[in-house]
Formats: C-alpha cells, sequence, structure tokens
C-alpha cells in the first residue's frame, strides 16, 4: 500500500533548525517528484519545496536559501532541513508525491500525501 510518513516536527524557537524526514514505506514512488508542502487553519496548502527524480529542487520563494530538500534511494526517503526557522514558518507540513517525474507546484499534481508533521516556530 502506498504510504508517505512524515517525521520530525517539533517546537523550536526562531533561527533554529529542523529536519522533517518523509518515508516512502511501500517504496512505490522512486519515480516520481517529490514535494513538500506546509499549510496553517483556515489558509490555502502552500507548495514549500519539490525535488525531480534527478534530484533537482524547486524552492518556494520565502524558503529559498534558508531550506534544502533531498532525498536518499537508498532509504526511500525525502528530507527537508530547515535552517534559520522564523515564526511564519509555523505550519503542518506534508510531505506528497508527484503524478510524474517532474516537480510542480500545484498541489493538484500530486496525488498521495502524508498524514503531516506539525513544526511550530516561537518568536
Amino acid at each position: 500500500q502506498a504510504q508517505l510518513v512524515e517525521s520530525g516536527g517539533g517546537l523550536v524557537q526562531a533561527g533554529d533548525s529542523l529536519r522533517l524526514s518523509c518515508t516512502d514505506s511501500g517504496r512505490t514512488f522512486a519515480w516520481n517528484a517529490m514535494g513538500w508542502f506546509r499549510q496553517v487553519p483556515g489558509n490555502e496548502r502552500e507548495f514549500v519545496a519539490g525535488i525531480d527524480i534527478d534530484s533537482a529542487p524547486t524552492y518556494a520563494h520565502s524558503v529559498k536559501g534558508r531550506f534544502t530538500i533531498s532525498r536518499d534511494r537508498s532509504e526511500d526517503t525525502v528530507y527537508l532541513q530547515m535552517t534559520s526557522l522564523k515564526p511564519e514558518d509555523t505550519a503542518i507540513y506534508y510531505c506528497a508525491a508527484h503524478r510524474t517525474i517532474r516537480v510542480t507546484i500545484k498541489d493538484t499534481d500530486y496525488h498521495v500525501w502524508g498524514q503531516g508533521t506539525q513544526v511550530t516556530v516561537s518568536a
């Protein structure tokens, strides 16, 4: 069964770092682009970062230079390293598998989603 499992969220202070992990427990998405999105209750889901099957990254302007996405094929895991965190980064972060090999920023292009992990950044 295709399943994505996120971990690594938590409560940190502004300026701190966190690393989120997304494991493809069914080993289903080795040939799909993968993405990270975030959502604050009451707001639209927002693209954060994505990675193609050849590991080319794409970042939202708001996180470029602070966040790094990577994938480890041997562990079927995608990582989101977050540094210099800001209170406005507070959200539930979701990992998702794209329908194709290339990243896009539209959430409707992603067809399998994890359960989400909460990231809270205090001022």
